[in-house]
């Protein structure tokens, strides 16, 4: 009796371990069978066939910006008016595909020479796209000579840097890309890296359906095209124009008064609706201590007039763009509003004799006026068409940086997408040399950023 129960036993225990092997078995297949996908998902981006938010697409299949501010007119199509003035106009028509297609480029470390920077380390979404420093940190690892500028409603701009010395978008969007100081790629390797990767080449085919190969021309397009999607626009400064006056609290309507106010003349620089007039000007604000003069517009100009002189930025989400000016040396809103008040000239270095743009005077106004125009200027913040941050890109390198990840934590920022698997195909990250980057990036980069 007691063998028969030991056989039994046994051959219990043979019947256990065949079926935990069968499933065993069975368990490594599927998740075979899932990286196998996972693998064939990460190599075939399927770029969007719809247009972003507020745009609608044509006939034609291109995306064509729809907002509040067409049913009003301005002063010679330019947009300058009142609170109720057209936009002047901006720069659409790129195709679903191409947007998408820069978007992730933008936040594609691949760009850069090795693999440790992209667009959005300076730009940064949760920055009002720029960063919080007063001049940003290129590939060297040292500071470039200026600060980084926001780059929503851009499509509306037809001068570009703080010099003003691009004239499209396209031109504005590769010069980073092979500055030695910022980006350091040079189009042979860029090239190179695009055209190796698992990917790129299909999501280039599929928003340029027409070229044979990735051309320098294309990543400028893309680029060009994510970057006119950047609209704010929906702000509560807006939601007032638009005649909902509720919107504005009663100190912000009292500094949107003082700010258009003859005496302070803040409006005819920073023109509504754009909160910028797109032109140069000479303000002679100072340098940061120990930085030498910078000449600005006068170099790529080649004219003595616009020493000094630096493009009008907008004010949209001038709330989340601190420090401020052309090399961040004023640190909050206030600092830079009080500026104006202390008088023409009255910071432009000894020696230097710059001829001060004629809307700069003094206007002496007080701590509370000042404290008011502060006020008015949070209320033209809104980022509701922040573009999603991509989870996984095709070079397999994290979308979130070093520096940006450590900026998302201290500052909370959720983008909603899931963490990036690691990946170390050389392929398939395009150059070899940034497949060491991947994997500390990848291990410096958490999940709670994206959820």
């Amino acid at each position: 009796m007691k063998f028969m129960i030991a056989v039994k036993s046994k051959f219990q225990n043979l019947i256990s371990l065949g079926i935990a092997l069968i499933a065993g078995l069975s368990l490594a297949l599927v998740f075979a069978s899932m990286s196998k996908a996972q693998a064939s998902d990460a190599a075939n981006f399927e770029l969007k066939q719809h247009c972003p938010p507020s745009f609608e697409k044509n006939a034609k299949g291109h995306c064509m910006l729809r907002t509040m501010y067409e049913f009003y007119n301005s002063v010679q199509n330019r947009g300058v008016g009142g609170t109720q003035t057209s936009l002047p106009d901006h720069r659409d028509g790129f195709t679903p595909a191409q947007i998408d297609l820069g978007r992730y480029l933008f936040f594609d470390p691949l760009l850069s020479k090795d693999g440790s920077l992209s667009c959005a380390s300076c730009h940064q979404p949760d920055k009002g796209f720029s960063d919080d420093m007063d001049r940003s940190v290129g590939v060297t690892g040292e500071k470039v000579p200026r600060s980084a500028p926001t780059l929503w409603n851009v499509a509306f701009l037809d001068r570009f840097f703080w010099d003003g010395r691009a004239d499209t978008l396209e031109e504005q969007a590769v010069g980073p890309l092979f500055d030695p100081k910022e980006m350091g790629n040079n189009p042979q390797q860029l090239l190179a890296s695009l055209r190796g990767n698992d990917s790129y080449p299909s999501m280039f085919k599929q928003a340029f359906p027409e070229t044979e190969q990735i051309e320098i021309e294309q990543v400028a397009t893309a680029l060009a095209a994510f970057q006119t999607s950047l609209i704010s626009l929906n702000s509560r400064y807006d939601q007032y124009a638009h005649g909902f006056h509720d919107a504005l609290s009663e100190n912000e309507i009292k500094g949107m008064n003082i700010f258009r106010s003859f005496v302070a003349r803040c409006a005819e620089c920073h023109q509504p609706p754009l909160f910028t007039n797109n032109q140069i000007a000479v303000i002679g604000t100072p340098e940061p201590e120990g930085m030498p003069f910078d000449p600005g517009a006068e170099v790529p100009f080649n004219d003595k007039r616009m020493r000094g002189g630096f493009k009008v930025p907008t004010l949209r989400n001038i709330a989340k763009t601190a420090p401020y000016m052309h090399s961040g040396g004023m640190k909050s809103l206030r600092e830079a509003a009080g500026f104006y008040t202390k008088g023409r000239g009255h910071a432009v270095p000894e020696g230097e004799e710059l001829i001060i743009h004629w809307h700069i005077w003094e206007p002496n106004l007080t701590d509370e006026e000042l404290d008011r125009i502060v006020d008015f200027l949070h209320a033209l913040t809104d980022e509701s068409l922040t573009p999603q941050i991509p989870s996984v890109l095709p070079s397999g390198l994290p979308a979130v940086d070093a520096k940006y990840a450590a900026s998302l934590q201290n500052n909370k920022v959720l983008s909603g997408d899931k963490p990036m698997p690691s990946v170390s195909n050389n392929k398939k990250l395009g150059a070899s040399s940034i497949n060491n980057q991947q994997q500390e990036h990848t291990e410096e980069v958490s999940g709670d950023i994206y959820e």
